[in-house]
């Protein structure tokens, strides 16, 4: 048990799913998962633990943004022993040929956040994906013949901004869209050895203030888990 997780010593598997919102964590366990079982409440943060096609996985709650996530990642990799963890969210597309519902694996995190700032004595440290489940994951989404994105990401400490000028400034680099926690989970899977990696949902487009519906983000959220789901159970 650590301080934030309820779990006992073998309750939480090595492979692990992180969606932001707690009710995701519930909803893959209910849908995907056999023997699915809750081994956490604490701060009504769930996580569960079941079977996908013969393998243990554990799909964990993380809440919004880098603190957040920093928490949850430090607990299950130090106290857990959690050694391939999956980000499943969504995020602002930044580029006119990205659509809603449309799959970003990133490949790498640009942000404004000064995690990495702290942590390298004001060096700019640039985190990124494991290779090897960014390959398995990209094969997996080609196979479901669902449109996917390789790239350059933006990870915000902000939701709500009183300027877009930094986002257009990342925008003329490329860079695809912008979420909120993927900086933390690569650079902590950077520190402890262990692989990660942000499977993203477009769920809006900021250039045309498109956004999901309530139906839409649901069907778009079962190709993503289905895809997050089949790479982390590969070898």
């Amino acid at each position: 048990m650590s301080v934030h997780l309820g779990a006992k010593n073998g309750e939480i598997a090595e492979r692990v799913l992180l969606p932001g919102d707690p009710l995701r964590a519930k909803f893959v366990a209910e849908h995907f998962l056999d023997e699915a079982y809750c081994y956490n409440e604490v701060r009504g943060m769930y996580g569960y633990t079941g079977m996908y096609k013969g393998v243990a996985v554990s799909v964990q709650g993380t809440g919004m943004g880098n603190p957040s996530m920093s928490i949850y990642v430090s607990e299950l990799i130090n106290d857990y022993g959690a050694k391939k963890l999956i980000r499943i969210g969504t995020c602002g597309a930044m580029q006119k040929e990205l659509n809603i519902r449309d799959i970003i694996l990133a490949q790498a995190v640009s942000s404004d956040s000064n995690l990495t700032e702290k942590i390298f004595y004001g060096c700019n440290y640039a985190p990124t994906a494991d290779f090897s489940l960014l390959l398995k994951a990209y094969q997996q989404a080609q196979a479901k013949q669902v449109n996917v994105f390789v790239g350059n990401i933006y990870n915000s400490d902000e939701f709500y901004r009183e300027t877009l000028d930094r986002l257009h400034k990342f925008m003329d680099f490329g860079v695809l869209a912008v979420e909120m926690e993927s900086t933390s989970l690569y650079t902590l899977a950077a520190k402890y050895g262990v692989q990660a990696l942000s499977i993203l949902t477009v769920g809006s487009q900021l250039l045309t203030n498109e956004r999901l519906t309530h139906k839409e983000s649901e069907q778009s959220f079962y190709e993503m888990v289905e895809i997050a789901l089949n790479t982390v159970i590969g070898d």
